[in-house]
């Protein structure tokens, strides 16, 4: 079997330690995958770190820098498979410089509202994450857990 290709992605939040907007990026291209919604990012170079990766990716796809917050660590031996071929670790990140602008890969950017953030049509492969994402930043789950 083919080793999956590590891609890694950042969840744009407006706030690391209570999120409340996410930023989704909408796909461009292939025409598979056009008009879907996704985190940004994207492979990682040979002799590069996961964290380099996605600074470097943020700054190609977006046009801005970011402070990596915590690792939404997957299910998937501590990743996520999106498919055969892929396999994806994310971090949740904020942007420190810079206004984000879809330079590249996408046509839009949309901040979406905490409780809204499935309301664009994600890739399915994204869709697992977003939930997860939603679950792990949740401020009601966080206070239950502190107290």
């Amino acid at each position: 079997m083919t080793r999956p290709v590590l891609v890694v992605a950042a969840a744009l939040v407006d706030d690391l330690a209570a999120p409340g907007a996410l930023l989704a990026a909408r796909r461009r291209a292939p025409v598979s995958l056009a008009g879907r919604w996704e985190f940004p990012g994207g492979k990682v170079e040979p002799g590069e770190s996961p964290e380099d990766a996605v600074h470097r990716e943020i700054r190609e796809e977006l046009g801005v820098a970011v402070e990596l917050g915590a690792e939404l660590v997957g299910p998937d031996d501590g990743a996520w498979w999106l498919n055969e071929r892929y396999v994806m670790r994310l971090w949740l990140a904020r942007v420190t410089a810079g206004e984000p602008r879809p330079l590249v890969e996408h046509d839009d950017l949309r901040w979406l509202p905490r409780g809204r953030w499935l309301t664009v049509p994600w890739l399915d492969a994204d869709v697992r994450i977003v939930e997860a994402l939603a679950a792990a930043t949740d401020p009601a789950d966080t206070a239950r857990r502190t107290a």
